[in-house]
């Protein structure tokens, strides 16, 4: 199992290049990035996974652009939209998270769409931005939605997975500096390291349904 920060934008998209942000990473005690339209590769002897963010689209065409992804490796994500959108997503196979809950109406995740999650091996992310870098209402808002998805977490066990969201150097942080950042939305060790890990949860082989011994 790796510790992996499942959203991260090196250059061009932020400041600072996949090199420079891989070689901080193994510092802060990362094993893995998934850094969004980059190429995959090991850097410094950290790993580095092409992600896929979907946003702003229909169910239909959310379904077609999966299906020209899915023969590759890339980590693929949805932006969350209503609830009907969001179950719709998650039934798409290929599809390995929903992102920006905390951004989407507090009805758009409910506990239909968490046994979904559950079944589908669906992850749920957790942006840490708005807890980092976030003052005021938006930091209070994204408590209260991360708190409210970790109870329903807890009832069907669906995948989290932690993203730091940093566009430079400067925006990332420790694991051990993370550990204590999710303890603000009720998180405990095992559940930060299980959240830590969920990269491998949804992007694991399934098993067969019949094993031929």
């Amino acid at each position: 199992m790796k510790i992996t920060d499942a959203c991260i934008y090196p250059y061009p998209c932020g400041n600072s290049s996949v090199r420079r942000m891989a070689l901080e990473a193994r510092s802060l005690g990362f094993d893995r990035l998934v850094a969004p339209d980059t190429t995959p590769g090991q850097f410094h002897g950290i790993e580095v996974l092409n992600g896929i963010i979907i946003r702003d689209t229909m169910v239909k065409d959310l379904i077609t652009r999966v299906r020209r992804e899915r023969d590759g490796k890339a980590v693929v994500s949805v932006q969350a939209g209503d609830n009907g959108f969001n179950r719709a997503a998650i039934g798409v196979k290929g599809v390995h998270i929903l992102r920006g809950i905390q951004s989407a109406d507090k009805t758009a995740f409910d506990h239909v769409a968490a046994r979904m999650a559950a079944d589908n091996q669906v992850a749920v992310d957790i942006d840490l931005s708005p807890l980092i870098t976030g003052r005021g209402v938006t930091r209070q808002r994204a408590i209260h939605r991360y708190r409210d998805i970790l109870v329903l977490e807890r009832r069907f066990e669906f995948p989290i997975t932690l993203s730091s969201y940093a566009r430079s150097v400067l925006e990332m942080r420790a694991v051990r500096e993370i550990s204590g950042i999710c303890s603000l939305i009720g998180m405990d060790t095992p559940d930060v390291e299980r959240a830590f890990t969920g990269i491998d949860t949804i992007t694991a082989s399934p098993d067969p349904a019949v094993r031929v011994v």
